[in-house]
């Protein structure tokens, strides 16, 4: 489990599937993650989120006080297979109050200092404009862009010190 100043962040578990499905079934949370999933393959992720490879990680967002589920951080490797990659997804309520930023930022703070990785990856599109400004925030770098999943996708970089 990790905290920030208003969340708390657990493993994901089976308890956790109806809030995190919630994720793949909005529109506005999905609109730069390929659309909204189907049962089946929302099923499929859930249940493959459960046992993940040992290098990948899955935490449920939830803010402190009342443990309102906010979203979902993962740590995995990314396409590239060379590094790992930081993603998130939050319920749009909890857009632009600085709870991703606390979340992703302590779980930044996890890859490069607990697990010693040199460095880290975000990737998001180019068109998601409030995702590149918190990457930004979080003191990563534009590294290059690239056309994947039908759209121009932008990848972020931070490096341990």
């Amino acid at each position: 489990m990790f905290e920030t100043e208003r969340c708390s962040m657990n493993v994901f578990k089976k308890t956790d599937h109806a809030d995190v499905k919630k994720l793949f079934l909005n529109e506005d949370v999905r609109k730069y993650l390929g659309g909204i999933r189907d049962e089946v393959s929302i099923s499929g992720v859930l249940n493959s989120m459960l046992n993940p490879p040992d290098n990948a990680f899955y935490w449920v967002v939830r803010e402190k006080q009342k443990d309102k589920f906010i979203g979902l951080v993962s740590l995995g490797l990314h396409h590239d297979g060379i590094f790992h990659e930081v993603s998130y997804q939050l319920l749009p309520n909890w857009w632009g109050k600085g709870y991703g930023k606390e979340a992703v930022q302590l779980i930044i703070r996890f890859a490069l200092n607990d697990l010693k990785l040199k460095k880290i990856v975000a990737e998001t599109q180019s068109a998601n404009k409030s995702s590149c400004k918190l990457l930004e925030k979080l003191g990563m770098q534009l590294e290059y862009k690239v056309i994947r999943f039908g759209a121009e996708q932008a990848v972020y970089s931070l490096k341990s010190s």
